[in-house]
């Protein structure tokens, strides 16, 4: 007999439903022949730069000096530029650059499978949130851009309340809400750190290893889900809330 309780799942949303294609694409497009020239490559640069970025932001917001991701991401592209090898990096890359970079930013995409992974789990009785580091309205502009209802109440920021993923006092009030309304909340990331942490606060964790690869569960610890695809990530879970 199938569980009466309430189903919800809790999502990180770029990175994990949403893909970076777009930034490492508008980086080659852009600057890709002088970033060859120094024997940088787009790809590389543009995940050091998020990779960078997480950190500083994570700090920042570790400090009580929250700042919002956009604002982090932008600010440090020179310094990106300088610490892979570019001795001058303002006259190696114009603001106009860098203002169209962060134009494809604004456009990412959904992964494949995203839509699909959806879509299972709401036929399957789960309430979907989308928990993020970026600002609403860029990331609810995602979803109406790939055509995915997300009710606005379900839609939720760490700029609301200022403090950073991976803290756990930024997944507490959520987790909190959620098991008032009964059952066992999941929450599901394609980043370890990500689910991980909110595992340690009381939900379950689904872990999808499009963007990572490596779970490397020997540094985060146990994990309820595994999956190489987001479809096959929401039919294990799906799976495991009906026992």
């Amino acid at each position: 007999m199938a569980s009466t309780k309430p189903k919800n799942i809790v999502f990180d949303i770029v990175g994990t439903l949403i893909s970076y294609d777009k930034i490492f694409q508008a980086l080659e497009t852009r600057l890709g022949p002088k970033l060859l020239a120094e024997n940088i490559k787009p790809s590389l640069l543009g995940y050091t730069w998020l990779e960078a970025t997480e950190r500083e932001y994570t700090y920042l917001s570790l400090s009580g000096r929250y700042v919002p991701f956009k604002k982090v991401f932008e600010m440090l592209f020179w310094r990106m530029l300088w610490m892979a090898g570019i001795q001058e990096p303002r006259e190696f890359a114009t603001k106009e650059d860098l203002e169209f970079v962060m134009d494809e930013y604004m456009k990412l995409e959904m992964r494949p499978g995203a839509r699909e992974c959806v879509k299972k789990l709401r036929g399957a009785g789960f309430t979907v949130w989308a928990f993020t580091a970026g600002d609403l309205n860029r990331v609810g502009g995602y979803f109406k851009h790939a055509g995915i209802e997300m009710p606005e109440e379900h839609l939720l920021s760490c700029d609301t309340t200022g403090v950073g993923k991976p803290c756990p006092e930024a997944y507490m009030p959520l987790v909190k809400k959620l098991k008032e309304k009964g059952g066992e909340p999941w929450f599901a990331a394609a980043h370890m750190w990500d689910v991980s942490a909110a595992r340690t606060t009381g939900f379950k964790g689904a872990y999808c290893t499009v963007w990572e690869k490596e779970p490397l569960q020997e540094l985060f610890g146990d994990m309820e889900v595994i999956a190489n695809t987001l479809p096959e990530m929401a039919e294990k879970v799906i799976a495991q809330a009906a026992l």
